[in-house]
Order: C-alpha cells, then structure tokens, then sequence
C-alpha cells in the first residue's frame, strides 16, 4: 500500500463519555470546548485527526481561524491540513431536510478557512479538503456535493458581477475541490460500499485513493451486534475486490466505541482490536476512549494504531455470513420490540454529554421498522447496560453450533467481546423483563465464559430499585456510577 498522508486515528464527538475531560467545566460540552476538545486530540493524545460536525447542532464555521488564535505556537509547529487534519461532517440533504441548508453554508466557509491558513502560514494549505456525507446510500449524493462545491462554490469565481469577475473582486476561491468520504449506515448500503465507491470512483476520476467510512454503532442498534461485525466482515472483503480491480487504494474507516455493542475499541484492547479487522485504515476514538482511561493508556493505544499498518481483511464466505445475519437480525428484531418501552423508561435519566443531538437514526425510517422509536445507540447502551441486560446477548439464541463455530474462526475477537460484554449482566434484575426474553438470553449464556463484575451488579439492582421507587434523583446518579465502572456511559 503507498504511503499516503492519512491519519490513522481520528478524534470525533460521540459522546459516550462518563467523566467530563478536565478542560471542560461543563458535564456537556458544546461551543469553545469542543475547539480544546480538537487542541486535545492533536497535542496531547497525538491523534491526527479530529472530525468536526456541522450537523444536529450550531455550526461554528470559524473553526479553524480559532484555532489559530487560540494556539497559535502550536499550529506554528504542526500545520493543519497537512500534519494534522480537520475533516467535516456535514447534513445529508437527501435525509435530512431541515438541515440541508447548512451544508451549503458550510461548503460556502471552505474558501475562506483557506483563505485564514494562507494568513497564518504565508502558503497555500487547504485547512479543510474532505468532508463526510452521512446515511449514503447512492453514489449519486457524492456527486451532487463534489459537483455543487466545484461549480456553485469555486466555480462562481469565474462568473462576472457588473465591470468583473468575482474572483477579481472577492479573490480567488481555493480549495478548488474536495475529497468527499461517503459514511454508509444502514445493511444495504454498507454491503454494497464496493458498488457505491466504485460508481462514485468512475464519475470523479479518483487515480489515488479513497476513504469510505463504515458505520458500527448504528448498524448495531438496527440489526444487532454479531450481525453487524459481520456485514461489515462482507463489505470489508467487497472493498478490497473493488481496491484490486481499480488503481485507486480503498482506505476503510471504521466508526467504532468502547462499548462492546458499539465495537469494543477501547485503549486497553487495541492490539486484539487491529488484528480483527486488519484491512481497516482508521479508527475512530469516541470520547469515551479519550476521557474515560488513564491518558498514559489512551497515548500509547493511539500511538500503536497511529503505527500499525493495514492489510487484507480477513477471508470469510459471503453467502454463509449473509444467512447468519438475516438470522441473527430476525430474532434481534424481535426482542428489541419486546424491550422497547424498558429502554425508553430509562432514557430522560441518562446523562447528556454533548449540547448537540445527533443525526437521524435509521429507526425514526418507516422502511426500516414500522412505528418502532428508539433513541441513539450510546443512549440505548446506557440504558440496557444500567438494567444488568447487555445489548450484544440479544438475537444470539438464533444460532446453532455449526454458526457459532464458523462466527468463531473468522471473528476472532467473538469470544473476548461476549466475556466483556457478560461482565455486566445481572442475572437477577432479568426477572422484570418479558418470560421471552428471559428463556433466550438464559439459554445463550453457555456460548461464553465470563465473570460478573460484582460492583457493576451492585448499582445495578440500586438502579432497579430507584426505578421502582421512582427516586428520579438517585436513579441518574447511580446510572452514571455503573457508567463509571464500565468506562463509557452507552
């Protein structure tokens, strides 16, 4: 694989944290914090990359000239744009209407971040150069944005305003284009990333590489965790046949969390994490990763991934895992319906570490499950975690021996994952869950060993009790004390 100039890690804005970072005196982070919280991730944690969401929230499109001013000697030192990064998450307008517009403002604020840079550094350095589409799902939505940023952004400079051209007028407008990263959320589109790619690679006439991010937390709220993990085994291998019959290097990018139902990445496991999936070029590092660990354990983790090279993924049969998932996502389905209004009942008294709200998740989709709301994955996480009833359990009783035994050689994480995960069970706190329920994650547990942590157990017969009780009060304090113990909230 060529030596391109892309970071291994990037810092982004989940907010699956428990303890507030100490730059922050706020338990939400929002505005100014966040511009510490990019600081952060570049000086202290030695992440290259941090992503900036300009959607669900009040866009700030004066990032970059802030950090500029803000930390001026060190951005002296460490140019951003070509040795740390900025990349932006931008609205889908395909999805999310009432936010499309921002993209537009936001696309409109690319020149003139360049235009700070080329201040600050007396060079021409692209501050910002790539900005990622949520819920793609069609090749088509990336064109759209590389063709709108070309002709309707640049391009307008060459267009003349009375007696001249606005580039005389305004001053040129540079970058003259943009890397766009598709972020691909729901099953039928991150199983075929390779043809979403590969269409988008024909139209833009990429000759050197492409980043395709590969959701992990959402999928997992939809279809289930295995399911997931193994989609995304499908999609990897896919990606790779597409790298080989094209000239252009696929970088994946992989959206994991610390918690297990949301990728297990954690500072204390990145070594098993890596060879799991080996073809992965970036990962992400949630703000549990950073802020709920010794920093002496989040700097070495990120400077063994920031080290680690990529390889082929793992080889897997595709038509076997496809009939793994479907049977996994079926029963998943299911109980997930059985446990909805559980996990809503615990929702208004989880912590919010984040002034934002997220994009839309693929719940709120009548094609996806009719009449069905869930909250956000960490949310939903948090909730069950807090119960003693580990997300990533459910829809496993689907499988017989002869899947678990195929899941096992090529998921080779299966077992460590599942042991993590079972140490938050609580096996007496089952009993206020439907009889269904109850039959089939008792009837899964023999898959793994694993070990309660009795602490974890503890708060989560408190938590059980607060519910009962209706000690509102307690029961948010006692939530965030199991997150504690976890080391992420959801």
């Amino acid at each position: 694989m060529a030596n391109f100039n892309v970071s291994r890690t990037m810092s982004t804005q989940h907010p699956d944290n428990v303890n507030n970072p100490f730059f922050s005196d706020n338990t939400e982070l929002h505005g100014d914090d966040e511009i510490k919280e990019a600081f952060y991730a570049y000086s202290h944690i030695h992440c290259k990359e941090q992503l900036w969401d300009c959607e669900g929230k009040e866009v700030d499109n004066f990032v970059v000239k802030k950090l500029f001013n803000k930390y001026e000697p060190y951005f002296r030192r460490h140019k951003l744009g070509k040795d740390v990064f900025l990349t932006l998450r931008v609205p889908n307008p395909s999805v999310e209407k009432s936010e499309a517009k921002i993209l537009l403002e936001t696309l409109e604020s690319i020149p003139r971040n360049f235009d700070a840079a080329r201040l600050f550094y007396n060079e021409d350095i692209a501050p910002i150069f790539e900005i990622a589409l949520p819920m793609t799902t069609d090749a088509r939505e990336l064109v759209r944005l590389a063709e709108y940023y070309k002709k309707h952004v640049v391009g307008k400079q060459h267009h003349k305003i009375s007696d001249m051209l606005i580039a005389e007028w305004i001053g040129h407008f540079q970058p003259e284009k943009l890397r766009i990263i598709p972020l691909i959320e729901d099953k039928e589109s991150i199983l075929s990333a390779d043809k979403i790619v590969g269409s988008y690679l024909e139209n833009e006439k990429v000759d050197d590489y492409q980043r395709v991010w590969l959701a992990r937390s959402d999928p997992a709220l939809n279809y289930g965790n295995l399911a997931t993990v193994l989609m995304l085994k499908v999609s990897l291998q896919r990606l790779n046949e597409l790298q080989e019959k094209s000239s252009v290097e696929i970088l994946p990018i992989l959206g994991c969390g610390s918690a297990p139902f949301r990728g297990n990445l954690k500072p204390t496991n990145v070594k098993s994490f890596v060879k799991g999936y080996p073809s992965v070029y970036t990962l992400t590092l949630q703000s549990a990763f950073k802020y709920d660990y010794n920093i002496k354990d989040v700097t070495n983790a990120v400077e063994f991934l920031n080290e680690a090279r990529s390889s082929k993924p793992i080889a897997i049969d595709e038509i076997k895992c496809l009939e793994i998932i479907d049977k996994l996502t079926d029963e998943y389905r299911k109980q997930v319906k059985l446990l909805v209004d559980y996990v809503n009942n615990l929702v208004p008294y989880i912590p919010s570490r984040r002034k934002r709200k997220l994009h839309i998740g693929l719940f709120g989709y009548s094609r996806e499950v009719t009449g069905l709301k869930l909250p956000r994955a960490i949310t939903f996480c948090a909730a069950l975690y807090s119960y003693g009833l580990p997300p990533e359990i459910l829809g496993l009783n689907a499988l017989d021996e002869k899947d678990i035994d195929y899941v096992k050689d090529i998921y080779p994480n299966f077992e460590n994952d599942l042991k993590d995960s079972l140490m938050f069970l609580n096996k007496e706190n089952l009993g206020i869950f439907p009889k269904e329920i109850v039959e089939k994650v008792e009837g899964t547990l023999a898959i793994a060993d694993y070990e309660t942590d009795e602490r974890h157990k503890k708060i989560t017969s408190i938590i059980l009790e607060n519910l009962k009780s209706n000690d509102y009060k307690l029961l948010s304090e006692n939530i965030t004390r199991a997150g504690f113990v976890r080391g992420f909230l959801g």
